[in-house]
């Protein structure tokens, strides 16, 4: 895992000391290494931090002399054997054989097609001497980042926005095109034009994309890995099951490559409980623990949440535990952390605005208290729900009674009417509503407009949502049960914030985030499979239910009533901060430059509802969703004022930094 940047000139020498700068810029991080490759009118440089046995003392940049190619790496490839075998690799060299050189294999082999080839989560650029070209990509989830500048005769890149910004001609402006779409977008995606980003000057290789560098000119082009035309037809369900648990497994232990201790983030349910069966197995088999990290709320909290709602999921992540074994488990309240103390190291880490705030103060937390324990990795099941757990019950139902298959929902309808204890009747009537939504007398709910009308008109920001197939009020389209998993799996805007906290928090804290229910793998083969395999016998989310028998307690493998709410107490745990954040608003109310921008009567109505504070009322409203995200703007908008003139210090800090060059 490594931070990497680089720079490269059409015309002329690249200063030295911009490199530099870019260099110091990334010390604020951990490295284990730090080193810089020049020629002329090349940069690249390499903040390393040593995750995997292969990684240690990996010369970052690294020059392949026969190949005349230069890697700058921050990759993690887990389908190693499968690529040594295809590129004839000797097993006594493959055992040694860094990342980096892996890639540098894989692009002489197979040029610039050859990260279709790869599996695991990776961001790169090659300096090809030969051709005059730089080369890179992101992978096809965005699990690690990859910021660039260009203005033709210049090209710059980093994995972190600020290094860029220490060059002189990069400016720290605002994108209003970017904070449109993020202020109109009522769900926790930040903006659906992923190659843009918060700063006018500076873009992103968007995940699922290469990039070419020639001559100034840039070229962004996407590589598809998802299979979405193939099906898998085993004779019976024992053969999916078994299917799934030998790719699941190969896909857990690929992310288990380290040379440090291994950490998970473990709730109750199913997903982070999945991914910690099956790494608990492995481990042991390596005399290794697991150690497992898990959120719960604060003493003080009053549960306001309904019954079927669990905050404290402590019964079921203890049933995990105690049935899976080889686990060494923390609960974390983390007392005094809220999502408004925690705003500024948020921006500061993220270096954008962000929407998920209501988790923040635990996300933070584990990595932190993961770090502190010597972790190397920390698994996560983070895209769970739309690969190994896929499968919502009632759109199941809904499906059948629309297009009218009448023997399979009576069938399903009744096995999920005994599961879930809920009478026939008052079933039928939701699953009704949800195929017939005319049935439905109520409105939909929608969340107040955060963007300043004329703002929204002067970018024509919602024509451009439309484009992206959001309807106008920025919501997802309604679609088919078939085309929801396709939907959500192959458009970037719907994971990139996900990669780009995974990775900005790892690289804070020295440890890196890992998930195989992302693995392409694992999504391949959830998408080749028939709707059958995901509803079973009236339960949903069955393929993962099936999988994981001997692997979790039935408590939580057939759980199907009681869902896990981490982060519920986050309303409650602000109580302390109350007048500070309505006094911050009402500032922010004044300032007539965030008015152009924000939508000022729904601040003022959500400023006079949240006056009083939470007391008596924890419950989070739609109006203290929009003060935070509102705040959580107005600052960041600050930070580039105040911060736009910021000077570079001469000087080199690290005493390992090494320049590599000839």
């Amino acid at each position: 895992m490594s931070a990497i940047a680089g720079i490269y000139y059409t015309e002329e020498k690249i200063p030295l000391n911009l490199g530099q700068r870019m260099m110091q810029a990334l010390g604020k991080f951990p490295a284990d290494d730090v080193k810089m490759w020049n020629k002329e009118n090349v940069f690249l440089g390499c903040h390393a931090q040593w995750i995997t046995p292969e990684s240690i003392g990996e010369p970052l940049p690294y020059y392949d002399y026969d190949r005349q190619l230069v890697i700058t790496s921050d990759a993690m490839i887990d389908n190693r054997e499968e690529l040594f075998d295809r590129l004839g690799v000797q097993r006594r060299e493959d055992r040694l054989m860094p990342d980096s050189q892996l890639l540098i294999l894989a692009y002489s082999k197979w040029g610039e097609e050859f990260p279709k080839q790869l599996v695991g989560d990776f961001a790169f650029m090659i300096w090809d001497e030969r051709k005059q070209k730089l080369f890179g990509a992101r992978d096809f989830s965005g699990a690690r980042t990859l910021y660039y500048y260009n203005d033709v005769q210049r090209f710059a890149f980093c994995t972190v926005i600020e290094p860029l910004l220490k060059l002189p001609y990069i400016k720290k402006q605002l994108n209003e095109e970017w904070l449109a779409e993020y202020l109109s977008i009522p769900n926790m995606i930040d903006s659906v034009d992923v190659r843009k980003t918060v700063l006018k000057d500076i873009l992103q290789v968007p995940p699922s994309h290469t990039i070419t560098v020639t001559n100034g000119k840039v070229k962004l082009s996407k590589f598809n890995i998802l299979s979405f035309d193939r099906e898998i037809r085993f004779k019976n369900d024992e053969e999916y099951i078994e299917a799934f648990r030998d790719i699941f497994q190969k896909s857990v232990d690929s992310k288990l490559r380290t040379f440090k201790s291994v950490g998970s983030q473990l709730s109750g349910g199913l997903d982070s409980g999945s991914v910690v069966s099956f790494a608990s197995r492995t481990l042991q088999k390596q005399n290794k623990t697991l150690h497992t990290y898990s959120s719960i709320p604060v003493e003080s909290f009053n549960d306001y949440t309904p019954r079927h709602q669990v905050p404290d999921e402590r019964p079921f992540i203890g049933a995990t535990v105690e049935y899976v074994g080889n686990i060494e488990d923390q609960y974390l309240s983390l007392e005094g952390k809220n999502p408004y103390s925690n705003i500024d190291d948020w921006l500061e880490i993220m270096e954008m605005p962000y929407k998920f705030f209501e988790n923040s103060h635990w996300i933070k937390g584990i990595f932190e208290q993961a770090s502190k324990d010597g972790m190397g990795i920390l698994l996560s099941g983070a895209r769970g729900n739309f690969t190994i757990s896929w499968g919502p019950g009632l759109d199941y139902y809904s499906y059948l009674l629309k297009n009218m298959k009448w023997i399979r929902f009576v069938r399903e309808f009744q096995s999920y009417s005994r599961t879930m204890g809920v009478g026939r009747s008052k079933l039928l009537s939701v699953i009704s509503k949800r195929a017939i939504p005319s049935l439905s007398k109520s409105g939909d709910y929608q969340f107040p407009m955060l963007i300043n009308p004329d703002f929204a008109k002067e970018t024509s920001i919602y024509n451009k949502l439309q484009d992206y197939g959001m309807a106008e009020d920025g919501r997802f389209p309604d679609l088919s049960l078939s085309r929801e998993q396709k939907y959500f799996l192959d458009n970037e805007f719907v994971w990139n914030a996900n990669g780009t906290s995974f990775s900005k928090f790892s690289l804070q804290y020295g440890v890196l985030m890992r998930d195989p229910t992302n693995d392409i793998r694992v999504i391949n083969y959830c998408l080749s499979l028939p709707l059958e395999q995901f509803f079973n016998n009236g339960m949903d989310r069955a393929l993962i239910r099936n999988a994981t028998e001997g692997y979790l307690p039935d408590k939580v493998r057939l759980n199907q009533y009681f869902r896990g709410v981490q982060g519920a107490d986050w309303v409650h745990r602000m109580g302390g901060n109350w007048l500070d954040l309505i006094d911050e608003a009402k500032q922010m109310l004044s300032d007539k430059d965030i008015n152009s921008f924000l939508n000022i009567e729904t601040l003022r109505k959500a400023i006079s509802k949240e006056m009083e504070g939470p007391e008596g009322n924890v419950v989070p409203s739609p109006e203290i969703r929009i003060l935070m995200r509102s705040i959580i703007v107005y600052r960041f908008l600050k930070s580039i004022s105040l911060k736009g003139g910021d000077t570079y210090e001469k000087g080199m800090e690290s005493a390992n930094t090494t320049i590599i060059g000839y």
